[in-house]
């Protein structure tokens, strides 16, 4: 960040000086009572209100995701991170890896251990939620966020005032999100004309299945699978439509699975028929994260695989290595017939985060510096964009177009480093939607196969009003945080008991599975959750 960008906030630095006053060397301490100069040393900016007169350690998480070859802890933006904003304000900035795949696992032992980040990070707010039962989160004081953060303040200020508060504190910050999405599902083009069908027919599950019988039938593959595990959004295109706010507000649960409405059922036989026919992966239940997935695809043994596109995947190269003769669509959005597409739209914001209840004053105030340096344009596009010259050139318009041969220092990570810029944004932003599109083509589309990007935002047109944001609770749940753990482990057990099983046993398996569920915690998630909807502790929005 420039000298002259921190002058904007150099009166508050002054006006909030003592905030900067260093705490007891007990950072475990659940005190966040604002010292004053007489009650503790002073770690004041300097004169010029430029850095902090001691160095701060700033412990910043980031996504792990296992990228091949990639360090997420020490690479070229890390470094530049350090040397840019670190060195500008005296702080010593730390990543702390969190595993993608395993991230409530990795931040309930950092923080058991006393090594958890200064910012607790989710993507879901139930398990947000979770965290601050737990009481590992401090309030926030938006004031102070709006003194040393304002370019970040203005960008999210109603975000966090309308989403924030929990149990009248006001607990969450969070990330923006562009009304954008890059996750998309590939499917075999070349195996679906080989069986005679078309890509664009395949509008209805029973299209779908009747597909994979002829691939089967073909000796090409399966549909790809994987473990339903962690995050739980199988069953959206098995409800009903119009939706029920307070139905959708009871079930609808990214955390604990929904395992007894008429809804799951209806996946649960749709599976169970897919895997009892060899329609599906005959292992998907090893398949417990995305890269096993993706091997499949990759093989050739299957012929389905979604992931969040970027323009550096290495997802079509390496199918093509193994059979260049694959072509490559995206599988149009569908539903049982006489059903819609439904889906999850996400909530208007990104990241989800909160202050470590451990974290000292100048650290939680060194945040807020670190957003707002991340804020400016010129921060914000050199992370996502890299060097000009070498990672991208911009074309005619000014949009960067990415130079995908480029492997040199400064290469982004496999996701176009959204790891780290994610504190502040979701997504890349333009200026308008349609602005914003265009560059995202650019910046999504791997080479060669622009039209991934053209059909991913097609179908989304398509099928937004069918796209719905889950409710939001604005107390905690108890009994959820209480039964998680539990609830998720006995619901893989039984989902896969019942999926797996005789298919002539379903109805037998399947109900007694739904009682072992709701006796095991569900029940009380369910009257705590009616309870909270009730006295209308939720916000819902179409």
């Amino acid at each position: 960040m420039k000298k002259m960008n921190f002058f904007i906030i150099v009166t508050a630095l002054f006006m909030f000086g003592s905030l900067l006053a260093a705490c007891s060397s007990d950072t475990s301490s659940n005190d966040h009572e604002t010292p004053t100069a007489n009650e503790t040393d002073n770690n004041d900016m300097s004169e010029d209100g430029v850095m902090f007169q001691e160095t701060v350690t700033l412990d910043i998480p980031v996504y792990d995701r296992a990228f091949e070859g990639w360090n997420v802890t020490d690479n070229f933006y890390t470094r530049w991170i350090q040397e840019e904003f670190g060195e500008t304000y005296n702080v010593d900035v730390n990543f702390v890896p969190i595993a993608r795949a395993n991230e409530v696992t990795d931040y309930q032992q950092l923080l058991a251990a006393g090594n958890a980040p200064d910012i607790i990070i989710h993507y879901d707010m139930p398990q947000a939620l979770a965290y601050y039962g737990a009481g590992v989160m401090q309030p926030l004081d938006l004031d102070e966020i709006a003194e040393y953060a304002p370019t970040y303040w203005e960008n999210v200020s109603e975000t966090i005032e309308q989403y924030g508060v929990v149990d009248g504190e006001n607990i969450f910050f969070f990330a923006e999100r562009p009304d954008i999405s890059n996750f998309v599902t590939v499917i075999r083009k070349d195996w679906v004309e080989e069986v005679g069908m078309k890509v664009e027919d395949l509008t209805s599950l029973e299209k779908v299945n009747e597909m994979a019988m002829k691939w089967k039938e073909a000796g090409l593959g399966t549909l790809g699978g994987g473990l339903t595990a962690n995050i739980y959004n199988y069953n959206y295109a098995f409800r009903d439509w119009p939706i029920d706010p307070e139905y959708r507000a009871l079930y609808s649960d990214l955390m604990v699975a929904d395992f007894t409405t008429e809804d799951t059922e209806r996946w649960l036989r749709n599976l169970s028929y897919q895997y009892h026919n060899g329609l599906i992966d005959q292992e998907f239940y090893l398949r417990m994260d995305g890269n096993q997935i993706k091997t499949e695809f990759v093989a050739g043994r299957t012929g389905t695989y979604g992931e969040y596109i970027s323009s550096n995947t290495d997802l079509f190269e390496a199918t093509l290595q193994n059979n260049p003769e694959a072509e490559f669509a995206v599988i149009p959005p569908h539903a049982p017939e006489g059903r819609v597409p439904q889906g999850r739209a996400d909530w208007p914001f990104g990241l989800i985060m909160g202050i470590n209840e451990a974290a000292t004053d100048e650290e939680r105030i060194a945040v807020w510096l670190y957003l707002e340096w991340m804020s400016q344009p010129d921060n914000l596009f050199f992370l996502q964009n890299g060097v000009e010259g070498e990672n991208y050139i911009l074309d005619d318009e000014g949009f960067p177009v990415v130079n995908n041969d480029f492997n040199g220092e400064s290469a982004l990570a496999m996701n176009n480093n959204k790891d780290y810029w994610a504190l502040v944004t979701e997504a890349p932003y333009f200026g308008t939607d349609e602005l914003t599109r265009k560059a995202m083509k650019n910046f999504w589309s791997p080479p060669g196969h622009e039209e991934i990007v053209d059909d991913l935002f097609k179908y989304q047109d398509e099928t937004k009003e069918y796209s719905t944001p889950d409710a939001l609770f604005t107390v905690v749940i108890e009994s959820q945080n209480e039964y998680q753990s539990d609830l998720n482990a006995l619901f893989q057990e039984l989902y896969l008991k019942v999926v797996l099983g005789s298919e002539d046993k379903f109805d037998e398996e399947y109900e007694a599975a739904k009682q072992q569920y709701l006796n095991a915690g569900y029940q009380e998630i369910l009257d705590e959750k009616q309870a909270a909807i009730d006295a209308g502790n939720y916000n819902y929005s179409e």
